[in-house]
């Protein structure tokens, strides 16, 4: 990935609220480089989800629609430990 798409990607981790910016961005920050092309895919498309569902789905009160989400939100949540 080049930095101009890492940027990109960078802002639009940026969400509504500190705590999305920061479990959002460390997943990027910290997984991303290592992660397969089909996981940055579910990453870069789990985005594009709206900021309630995002918080619902990392504070387990409802599970995501998709197990590839899924996946990534168990990640960001044992990382930080939720």
């Amino acid at each position: 990935m080049n930095e101009a798409a890492r940027k990109r990607l960078a802002w639009r981790c940026r969400r509504g609220t500190r705590e999305l910016d920061i479990l959002l961005g460390g997943w990027l920050r910290e997984e991303f480089v290592m992660a397969s092309e089909a996981e940055r895919a579910a990453f870069e498309s789990l985005l594009e989800q709206q900021d309630p569902d995002l918080w619902d789905w990392l504070m387990a009160r409802m599970p995501p629609p998709r197990a590839d989400w899924q996946a990534i939100i168990d990640a960001i949540r044992a990382r930080h430990q939720l």
